[in-house]
């Protein structure tokens, strides 16, 4: 449900609580395009993460955040942020190493 390259990135971004319109996630993620952006979206919301809001104005309004499930990841993905950040220096430099030696 969570994996691929941006949904790590997205959910991130929606954590803080707040309803995102899809072109501050845009302008939060360069790097992503718009149809990956879209498509991941409606992955997650398929998959009950993520809520998507209609607002019936004119020009269309879409909001998204998370599900209370969705949020419910949070603490899980915390904990994941605190693992990366224990790496120890030396097995850094290890795997660093043997990524910039030929095989």
């Amino acid at each position: 449900m969570i994996e691929g390259r941006w949904k790590l990135t997205i959910l991130f971004h929606l954590f803080d609580g707040e309803l995102w319109r899809f072109s501050d996630l845009e302008r939060a993620i360069p790097q992503i395009s718009q149809k990956m952006l879209t498509q991941q979206l409606r992955q997650m919301e398929s998959d009950g993460i993520v809520r998507r809001i209609v607002h019936d104005e004119v020009p269309p309004k879409v909001e998204y955040g998370l599900t209370p499930w969705g949020h419910s990841l949070c603490p899980a993905l915390d904990e994941l942020l605190k693992w990366v950040a224990a790496r120890p220096e030396d097995e850094a430099a290890t795997t660093d190493s043997r990524a910039e030696s030929p095989s």
